[in-house]
């Protein structure tokens, strides 16, 4: 029975998977659509098969990220955008916790609406850059530079998660006690990527082409997982610094392509089994915070995109581009999410199905409304484009 469940599911994916690309809407968006809609057919039992099927996918996706960035390449990228990147933290997450704080949901919970809120979809943002062909621009560069000092804070963030989770309570002392075993998993791994997987360069690309090559890479993923699960961090954290420390024998081309379809087949039964798990029976709490979230969780974006454009060093229009590209919310919204209870997930969820979708427009159209801001600054602001400087 399991065998045909889950050979009607992937056929649903694909069918979901063909239309929604057709709209130039993301997948992401049409799983988790389509797990609430048959979330009422779906067994204890299936569940948990497609939680922990779901689970294989969303770790191999931490590991394909940290695969493609070395660890001179996050030192080089940190610099450059760090500023930015603080600005979107304390922003979209900080100011975030505080509103909802504010409207009573407690340090827990506020800190999962605040993850939630905080990045932009890595995945739809990086698809629509190349589907448009602005990733090779000057405005790219910045986007994507933002989304991996995203994707560094996204699963030492859910670490954090975890380890509230599993303390039972917020503390100061549980604060530090998880503070030094996220600084200690990344102390080691870092030590080890240097020191450990640079010498390893020759081997893994004199044996590159050997498929017991797949086998190395995963058990690497898997014990570094394993080793954060041990000390109650985020098994996404340890999945990341795995593929972290295996870009160091400077093979992440060729092993991504191992990993990759592994990545697409599992992925989607993540982002399904987030949706199965949402429930309106009890209606939508607090519908005017959410809505005041949304908001906010837009103009923050354009605001980071804006300002730290310029900061970055992008012209006035190349900033302003990339302030309508960032509102959509995806993955790493949903993993954060996935923590809350199940009126917190359907809360959530409606946030990152609306922020995702407006996000999307606002990404195609960003050129033209970029171009009329652009045109009306200079209106009413005339002397501060003079001799050029915004274009």
């Amino acid at each position: 029975m399991e065998y045909l469940f889950i050979g009607v599911i992937l056929f649903l994916f694909f069918i979901v998977n063909y239309f929604f690309q057709k709209l130039r809407i993301p997948p992401l968006l049409a799983y988790i659509l389509l797990g609430i809609g048959l979330g009422f057919l779906i067994s204890r039992d299936m569940y948990v098969l497609l939680e922990n099927i779901g689970d294989i996918g969303i770790m191999l996706l931490f590991f394909l990220l940290g695969l493609h960035y070395p660890l001179n390449h996050l030192l080089n990228i940190s610099r450059r955008i760090w500023q930015v990147g603080t600005m979107d933290v304390l922003l979209n997450f900080g100011v975030t916790f505080l509103l909802a704080y504010w409207f009573g949901f407690g340090f827990f919970g506020s800190f999962i609406i605040g993850g939630v809120a905080y990045a932009s979809s890595s995945s739809i943002t990086i698809k629509m850059l190349e589907d448009t062909e602005r990733d090779k621009t000057p405005e790219g560069e910045f986007k994507v530079g933002l989304l991996i000092f995203e994707d560094i804070v996204a699963p030492v963030m859910v670490s954090f998660l975890v380890g509230f989770s599993l303390e039972g309570e917020i503390s100061g002392q549980a604060l530090a006690l998880i503070s030094v075993r996220v600084v200690l998993l990344i102390a080691v791994s870092v030590l080890i990527g240097l020191y450990g997987f640079r010498k390893l360069e020759l081997f893994v690309s004199r044996y590159l082409s050997k498929d017991f090559m797949l086998l190395f890479a995963l058990a690497v993923a898997f014990i570094v997982a394993g080793i954060a699960i041990y000390l109650d961090l985020s098994k996404l954290l340890g999945a990341f610094l795995a593929g972290v420390v295996l870009s160091e024998t400077r093979a992440s081309g060729a092993l991504d392509q191992y990993i990759e379809p592994l990545k697409n087949a599992t992925l989607p039964f993540f982002f399904f089994g987030f949706g199965a798990s949402i429930s309106f029976e009890a209606g939508i709490m607090t519908p005017g915070l959410l809505l005041v979230l949304i908001l906010w969780g837009l103009l923050a974006k354009v605001v980071v995109g804006f300002w730290g454009g310029r900061i970055y060093g992008l012209t006035w229009k190349g900033s302003l581009r990339a302030a309508f590209s960032l509102g959509q919310r995806g993955e790493f919204s949903v993993v954060i999410a996935a923590f809350g209870d199940p009126a917190l997930r359907a809360f959530s969820g409606i946030y990152i199905l609306v922020t995702a979708m407006i996000g999307v427009l606002n990404f195609h159209r960003a050129p033209e409304y970029a171009e009329n801001t652009y045109v009306k600054l200079r209106k009413v602001f005339p002397g501060l484009f003079a001799n050029g400087k915004g274009l």
